[in-house]
């Protein structure tokens, strides 16, 4: 697993070579709780057209196929853009991957995907782990990985596969960095994902006076600056929006780097409470 900036099909933005050779964009745009139809459709032909060439949604969001417009309005071709989207966890009970794969595939109206994942740890996963190595093999998800995954989830996969998650998706922001888990995940040579990466609404992160302080240094806004922070901690950011100027902004960090004093100053952050569910305890 290593991160670039070298001219890829995804121009010349950030990527992570996830553990089977797959290329995933360092920035792609969310799109939980984003309503499905025409403001789905165009956040995500905003984002394409902004340079953004990597989008991800899950069958729970309920605007797959608003996604999979979106991608056809931009123009982008459909190979440079890179595609995740999520197993629910009502389907891994059911015990039924494959299909909800497939009714994944046609709301998307695509031939594969870049990268399916396990959305939680849900009853089940472990068949679903399998179900999803087969999913791989046949060539329609370039990677597949899990969500919200603990360290001991991850133990009891690795122990009983020898297939590695190529990504594991996890909470994390300056209010609640999840460090020791994403140092386990890297060390397992695993990509790390940040879901709610500017915080959530579980607090005023972006209020923040320090990140004000930082971002005035650089021109940058608070969230530009904790975009950025992900970036140099080797983590795949995943910020949502659905206003275009905005999208663009989350889009515009290249052109700065945060020093060691300021990365250190941002982790301070941390309260350690998480603003999403706990792994272990969630009741969906």
């Amino acid at each position: 697993m290593t991160t670039t900036t070298a001219t890829s099909r995804f121009g010349t933005q950030p990527t992570i070579t996830l553990n089977n050779g797959t290329v995933i964009p360092q920035i792609g745009l969310g799109v939980f709780r984003t309503p499905d139809g025409d403001t789905t459709v165009n956040a995500v032909r905003s984002a394409l057209e902004a340079g953004y060439r990597h989008i991800d949604t899950a069958r729970i969001y309920g605007n797959e196929a608003s996604v999979g417009e979106g991608i056809r309005e931009s123009g982008v071709p459909r190979e440079d853009v890179f595609v995740t989207t999520k197993l629910w966890n009502d389907d891994i009970r059911a015990h039924r991957a494959k299909d909800a794969f497939n009714e994944s595939l046609d709301r998307l109206g695509v031939d594969y995907v870049d990268l399916y994942l396990i959305h939680w740890p849900a009853d089940g996963w472990q068949q679903a782990w399998d179900d999803l190595q087969e999913i791989a093999q046949s060539g329609r998800a370039k990677a597949i990985g899990v969500s919200n995954f603990h360290q001991h989830h991850l133990n009891e996969l690795l122990a009983n596969s020898d297939v590695v998650p190529a990504a594991d998706q996890i909470e994390s922001s300056p209010q609640f960095t999840n460090q020791e888990l994403v140092d386990f995940v890297h060390g397992h040579g695993i990509a790390v994902e940040a879901w709610s990466p500017l915080g959530g609404t579980g607090g005023n992160l972006l209020g923040t006076p320090l990140l004000a302080e930082i971002g005035a240094k650089y021109g940058k806004s608070a969230a530009q600056v904790v975009i950025r922070w992900h970036l140099q901690r080797g983590i795949v950011v995943l910020p949502k929006s659905t206003h275009a100027e905005r999208i663009r902004q989350n889009f515009d960090v290249f052109d700065f780097t945060l020093t060691d004093a300021d990365m250190a100053a941002i982790n301070t952050l941390s309260t350690g409470h998480r603003n999403g569910a706990d792994p272990d305890n969630f009741g969906f």
